[in-house]
């Protein structure tokens, strides 16, 4: 019974921590349009990192790693700190609601076919289907088969942009998790993306407080804590409880958070065409981490 409760627990946190990166978007939206992508991306990580030390001291979080482990840690850093500015431009230009259901659908897709391209990622028959049905949602998604390529335009562009980047920074993830705690990882993406960041928004003065109003502020705050520290911590330990497999599963839930935030703050519909993009990205991911019951195809990431 105590296993049960504990489960249903992590399953609950895990839930807030995808819930709440989807506000993100909507939140995110606001910032960039009270500020500019180069002082919102700097300043989410950079509250990031300061919020989240006292969580790793708290936690008692070995900060050690070897060489490599700091390489991919670096690498993930500095394409955070390009997904971060990705992700305010996208937003100064599009729709919450389609960025979060966009990225969160198209990322998982991207990293499989990166994993298989790059790192000769061993597929079955199975997953190969997977990744099929998932590359014609994303089809849907990007509205293909209706506008051709009319996605390649300035809202989509930049989402589609982000998806890409946060494939390679999941692939550097999954490297980096066998030679560092995940906290430690995150810290260490979180203070290099921060510093990357900030001198890309050093010609807009980021520092002058005054400069910026009290909705950039509000915004940005809740943007770094919550989703930022408080999410990521929520999101390993349940991950943990929860199993890996699982895990994936669960980043569907950020659309929802995305698109319902953004119907309630700044009116957006949501279309058709995303929906079904979306659900047919969500059974490729499960299609393809679905555990067989005979030996499975162990992928070498």
């Amino acid at each position: 019974m105590e296993d049960s409760k504990n489960s249903t627990r992590y399953f609950i946190g895990m839930i807030v921590a995808m819930l709440l990166w989807g506000v993100a978007w909507t939140a995110g939206k606001a910032a960039a349009e009270h500020s500019n992508a180069e002082v919102a991306a700097f300043w989410r990580y950079a509250i990031s990192f300061i919020s989240i030390l006292p969580v790793i001291w708290y936690l008692k979080v070995p900060l050690k790693t070897d060489r490599m482990g700091f390489v991919y840690m670096l690498g993930a850093g500095l394409l955070t700190s390009l997904f971060n500015y990705l992700f305010f431009a996208g937003l100064s230009h599009g729709q919450a609601g389609y960025g979060g259901t966009m990225v969160t659908a198209l990322a998982p897709i991207f990293t499989y076919l990166m994993s298989i391209a790059i790192l000769g990622t061993k597929v079955s028959t199975r997953q190969v289907i997977a990744l099929s049905i998932g590359v014609f949602g994303a089809l849907i998604l990007l509205r293909v088969p209706f506008e051709g390529f009319a996605f390649l335009n300035v809202e989509s562009s930049y989402f589609l942009e982000c998806a890409i980047v946060w494939a390679f920074v999941t692939i550097l993830s999954q490297k980096a998790s066998k030679r560092a705690n995940p906290m430690f990882y995150t810290l260490v993406v979180f203070g290099v993306a921060g510093v990357t960041n900030m001198f890309f928004a050093l010609p807009h003065h980021p520092f002058d407080i005054q400069a910026y109003d009290g909705v950039f502020w509000a915004t940005i705050i809740f943007i770094g804590v919550f989703p930022g520290t408080f999410s990521t911590a929520l999101f390993f330990l349940s991950a943990g409880k929860i199993g890996a497999h699982r895990t994936g599963v669960f980043m569907f839930i950020v659309p929802v958070g995305a698109i319902v935030s953004s119907w309630f703050v700044y009116g957006e519909s949501i279309a058709l065409s995303t929906v079904i993009g979306c659900l047919l990205a969500f059974f490729a991911v499960m299609l393809f981490n679905m555990k067989r019951t005979s030996k499975a195809v162990e992928q070498k990431v």
